[in-house]
């Protein structure tokens, strides 16, 4: 039995950069192939018109702008010491090469210790690679790729429309590994066509593919959406608190327990949204989960157990 019962992203940074470290996010003029046609149109379906940025500044302003607004409001609020740039909404290297690496540069600071690039697994060039490996041998900051996957069940992820399978995102994971970059998956255990097993096969891909660090999304379903769409026309269900928690609880006992946890819950405007958490704080959420965790006496980590060898033949 461990004292830890996840391994909390603030305790990762700290391990990692013995400073109190913040993410800054900024928001940058992109869109998503699989919204203009490139690889399919309208994005997943249960993304909404503005991506995933629901508390980003406005993205005509300058990155340097964002960074220093969004600065100040952290370093008075957290007492942060140390930033991670996060380029957050969309697809931030669905880019012309030049304009990447003007973002980019624009993000370095002295009190940067950190690069965060929310991408998907099919819009990662080798140009952008080397850049990025420049950029960090040169200012001895750290890369950090954010992976929406959501689940490895291939058949979900068409479902989504994804327009990616499980093979591109292995794929994209070996490639970042090859540079030294780090990784973080993004994850939602309440698909309405995912069960305990999907939950259980996620938390083994992202340990054997030694992951740095997952989000965990609870899923949220917002209007005007396919996703929403099938929810008003009930041809979707999705399951209730108590067992989402039971599959919160799953997926954690089997993730390796060096992975940090940056999320445990989705936020969402409740002005656009028809279903979240229950209609239960995120806070309130994650409060109700560590009780179900330490009453069942158990840890993130309890059965990482699977990746060593078993059978060995004596001779």
């Amino acid at each position: 039995m461990t004292d830890r019962l996840y391994y909390k992203y603030s305790d990762y940074l700290k391990d990692k950069y013995n400073n109190k470290v913040y993410k800054i996010p900024v928001n940058i003029n992109t869109t998503c192939p699989n919204r203009d046609g490139t690889i399919g149109f309208g994005g997943c379906i249960f993304c909404g018109e503005e991506g995933a940025g629901f508390e980003l500044l406005d993205k005509e302003n300058s990155i340097k702008k964002q960074i220093k607004e969004n600065k100040e409001f952290i370093v008075k609020k957290y007492k942060a010491e140390k930033f991670i740039i996060y380029f957050q909404n969309y697809t931030n290297t669905y880019l012309k090469l030049d304009i990447f690496k003007r973002y980019i540069l624009d993000s370095i600071g002295d009190d940067v210790v950190e690069i965060a690039i929310s991408t998907r697994p099919d819009c990662i060039t080798d140009d952008i690679l080397l850049f990025l490996k420049e950029i960090k041998n040169e200012y001895n900051i750290n890369i950090n790729f954010e992976l929406g996957l959501q689940t490895c069940n291939y058949k979900t992820l068409k479902k989504l429309n994804r327009g990616h399978t499980l093979a591109e995102f292995i794929f994209a994971v070996n490639k970042l590994k090859k540079y030294n970059f780090e990784i973080c998956t993004h994850i939602i255990l309440n698909l309405p066509w995912d069960d305990e097993e999907d939950v259980v096969e996620n938390a083994k891909i992202l340990s054997g593919l030694e992951i740095d660090t997952v989000k965990i999304h609870s899923l949220y379903i917002l209007k005007d959406t396919l996703l929403g769409n099938l929810y008003e026309r009930n041809e979707i269900k999705i399951i209730d608190k108590n067992e989402y928690l039971k599959m919160m609880v799953l997926f954690l006992e089997y993730l390796n327990p060096d992975i940090g946890i940056q999320r445990l819950f989705s936020r969402a405007p409740k002005e656009r949204t028809l279903f979240c958490n229950w209609d239960t704080s995120w806070w309130k959420l994650k409060d109700q989960l560590i009780e179900f965790i330490k009453e069942k006496s158990t840890y993130q980590g309890k059965k990482f157990n699977y990746l060593e060898p078993k059978v060995v033949k004596n001779n």
